[in-house]
């Protein structure tokens, strides 16, 4: 498949590469990176980067601006995206052809061509996975810049490598990235520097969340609350990880209201918890995933089922 995928790429003139509906370092890691990649072996093919920008990400990289008559006769590749729902920016219908590149479990098999490995500890691995396949195969070269687009989408995925994804071949790839020479102290104060706003509010979670029967937590974030302290949704989704140093915590979930809905943040330490974000509408891994539900009733339901499972 991955060789597939190479011939694929190298027999188009024009590629736009999609990926998931509020981006994290492993979304932008996967599909700018391999923006870049093929953009540096080929620079005659016209490669381009879709979707909303996240402003969070401002130190990583900025997607492209692409019209409608871009996505005529281009391949599409999707990358780190589960399903069709959440994929960002909906003309990737208009292209000729569709290769997905993911590592969330294969719920929605879309694309005509379709590599999926649940085992990889992010897409931007198996982006590193294919310039291996590339390098050897057909003579791909990498620079400093995808290096560092491609090392930020794995140290995010994998909770700077303390998940359970991390593998043996993770810190290979992560170890041969390092090898361009990047400003990695640049790269970790973007990913982990945050606003002294967005501390005081997780100073507020530290003493408000709640730890209730079979070690589940949860903290809401109303809009008065992300108001009080001048953090927008985004900002907030980033505290997510900020309970997993409690003790007795088995898993838990982040309710950040927005002015549509109520985003669901899930985490845990071990039970398999993307069944009950499966359950609201949304998905993701194991360990961590995430929904959205329209009232507060729903959220208590949310909390019930944790303690269920």
């Amino acid at each position: 498949m991955k060789r597939q995928i190479i011939d694929t790429i190298e027999e188009a003139n024009k590629i736009i590469i999609h990926r998931h509906v509020r981006p994290d370092p492993d979304a932008y890691g996967s599909q700018i990176g391999l923006k870049e990649l093929i953009s540096f072996n080929f620079p005659q093919k016209k490669v381009l980067a879709t979707g909303k920008h996240e402003n969070t990400l401002d130190f990583l990289a900025h997607p492209d601006n692409v019209t409608d008559d871009d996505f005529r006769d281009a391949l599409i590749i999707i990358t780190d995206t589960a399903n069709t729902e959440r994929i960002d920016d909906e003309r990737y219908k208009l292209g000729k052809a569709i290769i997905k590149i993911d590592h969330h479990p294969n719920d929605d098999a879309y694309g005509d061509l379709l590599w999926v490995d649940t085992n990889s500890s992010s897409t931007s691995e198996m982006i590193c996975e294919l310039f291996d396949e590339a390098k050897d195969y057909k003579g791909w070269k990498m620079n400093a810049s995808i290096a560092r687009l491609l090392f930020a989408g794995i140290v995010g995925d994998t909770g700077r490598f303390m998940f359970q994804s991390t593998t043996l071949q993770t810190m290979t790839y992560a170890g041969a990235l390092l090898s361009y020479g990047f400003d990695r102290t640049e790269l970790f104060n973007g990913m982990y520097e945050v606003d002294r706003n967005l501390l005081h509010l997780k100073g507020y979670v530290y003493e408000n969340f709640s730890m209730v029967e079979n070690g589940v937590g949860f903290v809401k974030l109303t809009t008065e609350i992300l108001q009080k302290y001048n953090v927008d949704e985004s900002e907030a989704s980033l505290l997510v990880g900020s309970l997993a140093d409690v003790r007795g915590m088995r898993c838990w979930v982040f309710f950040i209201e927005d002015t549509k809905e109520i985003r669901v943040r899930l985490r845990s330490k071990g039970p398999i918890i993307n069944v009950i974000a499966k359950k609201y509408g949304g998905g993701g891994h194991p360990l961590a995933s995430g929904a959205s539900v329209k009232t507060w009733e729903e959220a208590d339901q949310v909390i019930e089922d944790l303690k269920k499972l």
